[in-house]
């Protein structure tokens, strides 16, 4: 059986994540989305997404497929129907599909031409950008369960003080000393050649991924993860980083997501908790107005290739798109749109050129390419986003 990942219903409240990616690629635990489904089927998936995304996440057909919305996170329960399922039927959640079968998935879905299976699914949904990070603990937890299932960590240095030893698990090549892990609140997973520096106090949960690191003297507490190649510093609380992003130095980032290729400048703090204690509102890309989260605590969402620079200030429920630089005194919007230029006192666009070479040189410190693929996506991003640049 062929299977393939669909954005499914969410991607537009997904944004400014999937601008850049499929749903499939958000990082929720320790690993994304896609890489979840692949370990519990136990075979490679591809992606059914937008067309500007197809050729850097190219679908793969066979005769046979299974089509996942791939806002659901896996567990057995919600795989073992999945798996039951055969060609012309579709697995429901009230008016949603989880999962149907066909042999032409590029067939937009229609639920007339399905046998409709209702399934009530207990499996966590990413359906919101704040859903990330507020339910980034339950994922961690069964990330941890999955990877570590039958395993043995490499041994905690005695430089280190412990609690809850046996929930930890520290890869091969990962360095940790001189520095204090709870894991009493949650599961604490060190990746592959991943560097803990000296003086840091972590929380579980949390997830530092493959080749991330936390710098001297951090303040962690969970749930949060790293993603490959992160690095993080200062005080950090129930955040999200996909991969290659850095909050490096003395600052406050909490219950926040940060796509890739993100950079927090130094005595960068967001504010996470509104000063009434009032209900966050994010700004919603589908509705163009600002969307009831339902939460007390939420802070910055910043899609992917976009900057700050020192001390500056973000508003409760800020949300940033991609290709922002955002720089000087005062608190800036809580929405700056995709390609913005400034801060507080004022915004002009980013133009992609300059914004290209700033990506560049950046990757290029990782050993890393930017590539005409991921021009001509942050080129559609420009246009479809200009609508939102009427500073």
């Amino acid at each position: 059986m062929n299977y393939i990942l669909s954005d499914g219903y969410h991607r537009e409240d997904l944004f400014p994540f999937t601008f850049t990616r499929p749903v499939c690629e958000i990082r929720v635990g320790i690993l994304t989305i896609r890489e979840k489904w692949e370990k519990w089927l136990g075979t490679t998936v591809s992606s059914l997404t937008e067309e500007y995304l197809s050729e850097k996440f190219p679908l793969e057909m066979g005769k046979e497929n299974v089509v996942i919305n791939e806002s659901y996170l896996p567990n057995a329960d919600v795989l073992a129907a999945i798996q039951s399922l055969k060609k012309g039927e579709a697995l429901m959640d009230q008016d949603q599909y989880i999962a149907y079968g066909t042999d032409d998935a590029k067939t937009p879905f229609n639920s007339d031409d399905y046998v409709l299976i209702p399934y009530t699914s207990d499996s966590l949904t990413i359906k919101h950008t704040w859903d990330i990070f507020s339910k980034n603990g339950e994922a961690l937890q069964s990330d941890f369960d999955l990877l570590t299932k039958g395993r043995k960590s490499q041994p905690i240095s005695s430089t280190n003080q412990v609690l809850n030893p046996e929930n930890i698990f520290i890869e091969e090549g990962a360095t940790v000393e001189f520095s204090i892990l709870n894991a009493s609140t949650g599961p604490i997973y060190i990746g592959k050649n991943a560097l803990v520096m000296e003086g840091c106090m972590i929380r579980g949960g949390f997830a530092l991924c493959e080749n991330a690191v936390v710098k001297m003297g951090a303040k962690i507490y969970g749930p949060t993860t790293a993603g490959p190649g992160c690095k993080l510093g200062g005080e950090v609380n129930n955040s999200v980083l996909f991969a290659n992003s850095n909050k490096g130095h003395d600052g406050f980032l909490g219950n926040s997501v940060l796509g890739e290729w993100c950079n927090i400048g130094a005595d960068t703090n967001t504010s996470n908790l509104k000063n009434n204690y009032a209900e966050v509102r994010l700004w919603n890309y589908k509705t163009e107005g600002f969307a009831r989260t339902g939460l007390q605590f939420c802070g910055l969402m910043m899609g992917d290739h976009s900057k700050c620079g020192i001390n500056v200030m973000f508003n409760t429920g800020t949300v940033v798109g991609v290709s922002a630089n955002i720089f000087g005194s005062g608190f800036p919007r809580n929405f700056v749109p995709s390609f913005s230029w400034g801060g507080a006192s004022g915004f002009t666009t980013f133009l992609p050129k300059k914004a290209f070479e700033v990506a560049t040189a950046m990757m290029e410190r990782r050993g890393m390419q930017f590539n005409e693929t991921e021009a001509r996506i942050l080129e559609h991003v420009f246009e479809l986003t200009q609508k939102w640049r009427n500073y």
